[in-house]
């Protein structure tokens, strides 16, 4: 039997993300391994049928020790389960069992889910960078890319190896995100959904809250998601004002959306494609977001919602204005546009196929070989 290894970041995130490709393989007689940090998501795998190997990963860890060691992990859990081809997801995977990969000449796909902060900004840490990845990627078999300003990014710096492939982002299950029915209340309920950090846009959501209530004041703002540090000290400071509702991490975020009449994604963080746009649209919300990659893909500007200019808080407002302005039966209208584009656009069965597809090409033309 085909043995596929998945290695990934979050346990959460393979559940929630790459779920539906895992059950394909499985379906598709395909032995599958998943390689990440343990959580109780993972049991659900095992009860299909995949292995779990735990990893020792810290997503934000910067020890040179910690880092080797992991690299060395990923090593012999592909010793162990010996795959024929690895998928790798997010920055660490990509970069470490890249390399293990490429020495033991297994085929690998890596998935470009964002190139994260370093790799935007100019100095010594974003070389250093790219160097590593030519090394990791240097015998991949396909790049897997969520958005064509990562893609560039690769081309312009001499990082495209093997083939290329532009997902739409990591798609979203359309039916679990169904269609919600638009909420009819007088208050006019707007909802921040991320990590609660400085790049996802809070700041700007915060000053825009303040300043829309005032305007509106038949309006709430409406915050998920995990504290980061700087915000930790701030949690009271987030429910202080009556408008401001902070409800911390929310498990099934439909439970949330279905009361809520717009997300608001102010977010200048580099993403790969954000999937908390993707939810909201699949479950008919309109949506406000910046014009980066990665968030503005999944709008169609005045028609499913609107996009400003990150970092400006001025413009969120001015945004916010125009959908408080909106009719009803127009807030509705966008977002049924917004369902159906998503449905068109963003389905993760697009993502399967995909995969299975180059996962069939590759092995196909290892055994002709």
């Amino acid at each position: 039997m085909t043995r596929v290894l998945l290695i990934a970041n979050h346990p959460t995130y393979v559940f929630t993300l790459r779920r539906e490709i895992i059950e394909k393989l499985v379906e598709e007689h395909y032995d599958v391994a998943i390689c990440c940090p343990y959580g109780e998501e993972l049991d659900y795998f095992e009860n299909i049928g995949c292995k779990i190997f735990d990893s020792s990963l810290k997503r934000h860890g910067k020890n040179i020790f910690e880092e080797l060691k992991l690299k060395r992990e990923y090593g012999r859990v592909i010793d162990e389960y010996e795959p024929n081809i690895i998928l790798t997801f997010t920055i660490k995977p990509n970069l470490y069992a890249g390399m293990e990969a490429a020495k033991r000449d297994i085929p690998y796909i890596i998935n470009i889910t964002g190139l994260g902060t370093p790799l935007e900004r100019e100095g010594v840490t974003k070389k250093l960078l790219i160097k590593v990845y030519k090394y990791a990627i240097r015998k991949v078999s396909t790049i897997m890319f969520q958005n064509k300003e990562n893609m560039r990014f690769f081309e312009n710096n001499k990082l495209l190896k093997g083939k290329r492939v532009l997902l739409p982002g990591s798609g979203v299950n359309t039916q679990y995100f169904d269609y919600l029915d638009y909420p009819t209340s007088s208050i006019q309920r707007f909802v921040f959904i991320s990590r609660v950090m400085k790049e996802k846009g809070i700041e700007e959501f915060l000053s825009a809250a303040e300043v829309i209530h005032k305007e509106f004041p038949n309006t709430e703002f409406h915050i998920c998601g995990f504290l980061e540090n700087e915000y930790k000290e701030r949690s009271g400071e987030l429910n202080k004002k009556d408008y401001i509702k902070y409800h911390g991490m929310v498990r099934d975020i439909r439970t949330v959306l279905k009361n809520m009449n717009c997300t608001v994604h102010p977010s200048y963080y580099p993403e790969g494609m954000s999937n908390v746009l993707l939810e909201s649209a699949s479950s008919g919300r309109p949506i406000i977001t910046t014009n980066r990659s990665g968030c503005k893909e999944t709008v169609d500007d005045k028609v499913t919602g609107y996009i400003f200019a990150q970092k400006d808080s001025q413009d969120l407002i001015e945004k916010i204005e125009h959908f408080l302005n909106l009719k009803f039966e127009e807030r509705k209208a966008m977002g049924l546009a917004g369902r159906e584009k998503t449905v068109n656009e963003f389905d993760r069965n697009i993502v399967v196929n995909e995969y299975l597809n180059e996962i069939e090409k590759i092995l196909g033309k290892e055994n002709n070989e």
